[in-house]
């Protein structure tokens, strides 16, 4: 970090400090990549050179110090010089400072003789401890702290009028009380609008390239069972999934991004007095914050605080910060039902989290968990210019996560779903469907012939719209007399009051698992035609009579209700505690009910 030396008029001579220490002395700048090859040449031209430990002491201590160092040092030379393979001298210091590993080395190496060595140390400590009524590593820190100052006042110089300190420049903006807070939130706004807008494209790329792949598979393989479970069944489930990977990539980009930057810090520090208001501190935050990745090691992330009670309560309310496997459903969602206003609804359904987070900590620390509110003190990085390889690979470390689950849950996921809503095979419909399809072809093959030239297209459409209505309402039916639509039937009514059908109802069943099988669930039950792509899935989402009031409270429940599996065994082990993981399944799905319940009915209520 030389350059950020040169900002803060630092001035450092190298030649002095490379003559005080005797080593050669290299100015780098890591992540521009200067002066790493004169560092390498350095290192190899001393690699090459007959260089010999210079005997002059570097670091001086004092004098009973010293006495004990020359006395340990004698004693190992007259009894285990040969058994010792490092340097006497910088032995005789690590054993004085009592280090374990060097202890337990010199036993190794000398035997009994070692056993010697380690009484003779203890008596020189018991002696320095009763001279300096301290331990002797301790002094010795100390001394070797000032030999440090002693240098840096040969070699350092610094020059306050060229000092620039930028991070504290851009500080008086970014962590200011006034306009600090709207700046984040911005910031915050502008990355889930950049996931929608920008992620469009290359999801549309993704969402063509399974759509082509699909109808190949189908025009190559003969119509049975094993044709239907891999177009509708793995495909569909798993593909409906996998065009969202460019959402998650740029989601953890720019996560990344305010990592590596340094912004993450100022987030906890404006969120401060926010997160005193439930009796935290900004420090909690930065797990929150990381939740909008994944819970799992966000929640993880809390063993950093110090109070039991406060990394408990920023476990509870970690998962109500959306994680990345949410962001398919409300992309799906909001794709479908609020067009160019996506990427706001978006940021509402995030911000309504942390609202309720807030809401959630401040009941639960003035009732389960009492305790008076810590004290906060930390660290404030300076601000750096992020390496684009860097984020990059903090970037894909972990959509990697996401990338398993769909070999994963999600393919599992939608086995157990096709395999629930392709059988029975023998299912009686209410009527045929076949001889309807037939008759409607007939009838307007008839009409065709007859008609003018002029009149054919129009009559071919309307023959296409009625055959594909025929076999959209066989579909219907198939998936409702199906194994998935009977379970589907009897958990209706629980959700039915926040207007979710009963396709929606085991979508979100088997979200317990992982949050993504929600959209691949969909993707095999609210299929209308052969594509199975998010345009066929939004057009059926349309189709199926649900409203964009039904959608916004499907979205509310998805994000507050029950953690995935993975986060509640986060929950499990970070609490030690069944008790904790027990209740965060039960108070999270209730209020994702209720919520919804408010959202839905509340919207009816007023003509939404």
């Amino acid at each position: 970090m030389a350059d950020v030396a040169r900002t803060r008029g630092i001035k450092i001579d190298d030649k002095k400090l490379s003559e005080l220490l005797a080593v050669p002395v290299v100015f780098t700048i890591g992540n521009k990549n200067k002066g790493i090859e004169t560092l390498l040449e350095k290192a190899i031209e001393l690699a090459e050179s007959d260089y010999v430990i210079p005997k002059k002491r570097k670091v001086k201590y004092s004098k009973d110090i010293e006495d004990s160092i020359s006395r340990i040092e004698h004693f190992i030379r007259n009894h285990a010089a040969d058994s010792i393979p490092y340097n006497i001298r910088w032995t005789s210091i690590k054993l004085l400072e009592d280090d374990k590993i060097v202890k337990e080395r010199v036993l190794e190496k000398t035997g009994k003789i070692g056993e010697d060595i380690l009484r003779e140390i203890d008596n020189h400590r018991n002696f320095l401890v009763d001279r300096f009524d301290d331990d002797p590593e301790i002094v010795m820190t100390d001394e070797r702290y000032g030999f440090i100052a002693g240098i840096i006042m040969e070699v350092l110089t610094t020059s306050t009028k060229q000092r620039v300190d930028i991070s504290r420049n851009v500080d008086l903006v970014l962590t200011n009380r006034f306009v600090g807070f709207p700046i984040f939130i911005f910031f915050i706004w502008a990355m889930f609008q950049l996931t929608f807008s920008l992620g469009a494209y290359p999801m549309d790329w993704i969402s063509s390239g399974i759509n082509l792949f699909s109808t190949l598979l189908a025009h190559v393989l003969p119509d049975n069972i094993i044709k239907d479970f891999l177009i509708n069944g793995i495909i569909a489930g798993v593909g409906s999934v996998m065009i969202f990977l460019p959402n998650i990539l740029i989601l953890f980009f720019c996560i990344a991004l305010f990592e590596d930057t340094g912004y993450m810090s100022r987030a906890a520090f404006l969120m401060d007095k926010i997160m005193h208001l439930i009796g935290l501190h900004g420090k909690s935050f930065i797990p929150m914050l990381m939740g909008f990745g994944c819970n799992v090691p966000a929640i993880m992330a809390s063993r950093t605080l110090e109070s039991e009670k406060d990394r408990t309560l920023t476990i509870l309310i970690t998962p109500f910060m959306s994680c990345s496997a949410r962001l398919p459903v409300y992309i799906i969602l909001a794709g479908a039902f609020f067009g160019a206003k996506a990427g706001t609804v978006i940021f509402g359904i995030y911000l309504l989290g942390i609202i309720l987070s807030i809401i959630t900590g401040r009941l639960f620390r003035s009732t389960l968990l009492k305790g008076a509110d810590a004290p906060f003190v930390m660290e404030l990085p300076p601000y750096r210019i992020p390496m684009i390889k860097s984020l990059l690979i903090h970037m894909w470390d972990r959509s990697k996560i996401f990338l398993k689950k769909m070999g994963g849950y999600i393919l599992a996921g939608s086995v157990v779903v096709w395999t629930l809503s392709a059988f029975p095979q023998n299912i009686s419909y209410s009527k045929n469907y076949d001889l309807k399809i037939e008759q409607v072809k007939t009838y307007f093959q008839t009409e065709i012939e007859a008609a003018q030239e002029s009149d054919k297209a129009l009559l071919v459409q309307k023959r296409d719209a009625s055959v594909a209505e025929l076999i959209t309402e066989k579909k219907a039916e198939k998936a409702e007399k199906s194994f998935m639509g009977r379970i589907g039937k009897i958990v209706a009514p629980i959700f039915s009051p926040i207007g979710i059908d009963w396709r929606g109802s085991v979508a979100l069943i088997t979200g317990f698992v992982a949050k993504e099988i929600v959209v691949s669930t969909m993707g095999i039950l609210y299929a209308a035609d052969d594509r199975e792509d998010s345009e066929a899935l939004k057009n059926a989402l349309l189709s199926s009579g649900m409203t964009p009031i039904a959608a916004l409270a499907m979205m509310v429940f998805v994000l507050l209700y029950m953690p995935c599996l993975a986060t509640l065994a986060a929950i499990r082990r970070e609490t030690a505690s069944w008790k904790w993981m027990i209740f965060s399944i039960s108070y999270s799905t209730l209020l994702a009910w209720g919520m919804a319940f408010l959202v839905y009915q509340g919207g009816k209520m007023i003509g939404v």
